[in-house]
């Protein structure tokens, strides 16, 4: 999101001299690294939401930008699978809601017509979404980087350089002091804490969810030809395990979503006492819990129990074995959480003094990404009088 943003400013105002701090050693190597890699087509999304409309013009100049540079990507389609007969209703309301957004080619289609798909699937019924893809996200943020910096030799994209303080003027970090006229910040699992250091008051809070994916083993990635999902259930905040197959090659299945005792912790005992405790003494915390408390400790019990996690994925392949799947990397979501426990779905960028802060970023993001650096560079225009 930082990249794409600072690349739309710097293909538009080329002698602005733009620096972008990332701390750790190499890009893309939280959240947009460990997605699922999935092009996303815009199906899910309110009409009319921020979501759905940068989701669709953004994965428009994603695949652009990647024919154009060579990053590796395909748009093979997935399907969105119903087993039983209250989630093929739902997939009836999903396809007229992707058309609504914009989306092409929907078809629902019958046991006999999606198994020439995917051959190994059962269900009742399933949605063909054939703009869905899958993309090497890592590569396009490598790539942004390289442009940004090939448009202006001033600009700098600097790695291993964490950001210990700023002000109106002043950016601090573990490289030296670096003098600004303003700040983009896209800080992800920690888009709060910056917000609250610029003295923005919030009604939200971020809640790190650990999202923990297994693999198909080599034997049965035959299993799996392109994307599989289940249709998401309404009253949870999260799509369901999936079966993605990866731009290497590697067929994915996951994942699950478990509170996470850590912002960026990835092993299932990875712990911070400041993390834990922010989380924790948050009321909207506890309103997520208690709304959805059930689903909550189902995920729980899938996180440590291989067998549990097979069994949700056989919902979809009755003939996966335990041999079949190898545990695999893991991510961690920055989910938004309102005061109420409600999540906060859509897009949330706010402007503040000199600044402007990308408060909320969830998924499709990354699709997402040139679209919605694009309104931030909009923005950043009239909001910092470039």
């Amino acid at each position: 999101m930082g990249l794409a943003t600072a690349y739309q400013i710097q293909r538009e105002f080329s002698t602005l001299n733009i620096v972008v701090f990332e701390k750790e050693k190499e890009l893309a190597f939280h959240q947009t690294g460990r997605n699922s890699g999935v092009i996303h087509s815009g199906l899910y999304y309110k009409n009319g939401s921020l979501k759905a409309k940068n989701c669709v013009d953004g994965r428009k100049e994603l695949i652009s930008f990647s024919k154009e540079h060579n990053i590796k990507y395909e748009v093979c389609g997935k399907l969105v699978v119903a087993i039983n007969s209250l989630e093929a209703k739902r997939l009836e309301d999903l396809k007229d809601n992707g058309e609504k957004n914009g989306l092409l080619g929907l078809e629902l289609l019958n046991p006999d017509e999606f198994k020439k798909i995917e051959p190994n699937i059962v269900g009742l019924k399933a949605l063909w979404v054939p703009e869905a893809g899958i993309i090497d996200y890592k590569g396009i943020t490598n790539k942004l980087s390289e442009l940004l910096l090939s448009k202006n030799p001033n600009s700098k994209v600097m790695t291993d350089c964490e950001v210990l303080d700023y002000n109106d003027v002043n950016i601090s970090t573990t490289k030296g002091e670096f003098n600004v006229k303003h700040i983009i910040f896209c800080g992800g699992l920690f888009a709060d804490r910056l917000a609250i250091k610029d003295n923005v008051k919030l009604d939200m809070q971020i809640v790190g969810f650990r999202g923990d994916y297994y693999e198909l083993a080599e034997h049965a990635k035959s299993k799996i030809n392109n994307l599989v999902y289940p249709v998401p259930n309404p009253e949870f905040p999260f799509l369901g395990v999936h079966f993605t197959r990866m731009s290497n090659g590697d067929i994915e299945c996951g994942p699950n979503a478990v509170f996470t005792f850590k912002r960026e912790g990835y092993n299932k005992t990875d712990f911070s006492l400041r993390d834990t405790l922010e989380a924790l003494g948050f009321v909207g915390t506890w309103r997520l819990f208690i709304n959805h408390w059930k689903f909550g400790l189902n995920e729980y019990k899938r996180a440590f129990s291989k067998s549990l996690f097979l069994k949700e994925l056989q919902k979809m392949i009755p003939t996966l074995k335990m041999e079949d799947i190898v545990e695999g990397r893991s991510g961690v979501r920055a989910m938004a959480l309102g005061s109420d426990g409600e999540v906060i779905d859509d897009f949330k960028i706010i402007k503040n003094k000199k600044n402007i802060h990308v408060l909320n970023a969830p998924s499709p993001a990354a699709t997402a990404c040139f679209a919605i650096g694009k309104q931030i560079m909009e923005e950043a225009e009239s909001h910092f009088n470039l």
